[in-house]
C-alpha cells in the first residue's frame, strides 16, 4: 500500500499518540508537542521507507512511523534538557 503525504501525517499521528503512551518522562511541549514529532517521524520515516522499499501494510507503516517518531523524541528531550 503506498502513502502519500497525507497518509504518513495521520500514520505519524497516531504514532506521536502512541509514543506518549508508552514513553516514559515529562514532556517539554506536552501532548501537542509529541503528536507534532510523531507527524514529523511518520513523514521522515515515509520517505525512508519508501526508497527502501519497505512498505508491506498498515502495521509495518504505523511501526516504521513509531519507530522514527521514537528516535526524534529522543533527540527533542536531549536538546531541551541541555536548556533546562
Amino acid at each position: 500500500m503506498v502513502y502519500g503525504t497525507i497518509g504518513w501525517i495521520i500514520v505519524g499521528c497516531i504514532a506521536g499518540i502512541i509514543i506518549e503512551w508508552f514513553t516514559p518522562g515529562v514532556d517539554v511541549g506536552g501532548v501537542v508537542a509529541t503528536i507534532l514529532i510523531g507527524i514529523a517521524g511518520g513523514l521522515i520515516g515515509g520517505f525512508v521507507a519508501t526508497r527502501v522499499g519497505l512498505e508491506n501494510g498498515n502495521i509495518a507503516m504505523i511501526a516504521i512511523a513509531t519507530a522514527s517518531a521514537n528516535v526524534l523524541l529522543i533527540v527533542h528531550r536531549a536538546l531541551t534538557a541541555r536548556r533546562a
